[in-house]
């Protein structure tokens, strides 16, 4: 399913960072959009989303997969075709327009 919807930069960088399907899968479905201003649509979790994830797949997970809450992924906002996934570093936002 994710991989039909990701350029082969997009999976070449989820294996060089470490980044799950599962992880990108969560994003998809839970994380907050922001517009790139560059005809993108950056997706990444806040804490209303966490809260949500956690609603629905319990705490155990979420614990266990914390580390992987800075992610971050960029979707083409003309087909939402996956164009990147990346993590962000030492607590540097996402510029939101």
């Amino acid at each position: 399913m994710i991989l039909d919807t990701c350029t082969k930069h997009a999976t070449k960088r989820a294996q060089q960072r470490g980044i799950p399907p599962l992880i990108q899968i969560w994003l998809l479905s839970y994380g907050v959009e922001a517009f790139d201003g560059s005809g993108g649509v950056i997706r990444y979790f806040d804490r209303e989303s966490i809260r949500k994830l956690e609603r629905d797949v319990g705490s155990a997970p979420i614990k266990r997969l914390s580390e992987y809450f800075r992610s971050y992924l960029v979707q083409s906002s003309a087909d939402g075709v996956i164009v990147t996934v990346g993590k962000r570093y030492r607590n540097k936002r996402i510029f939101r327009h």
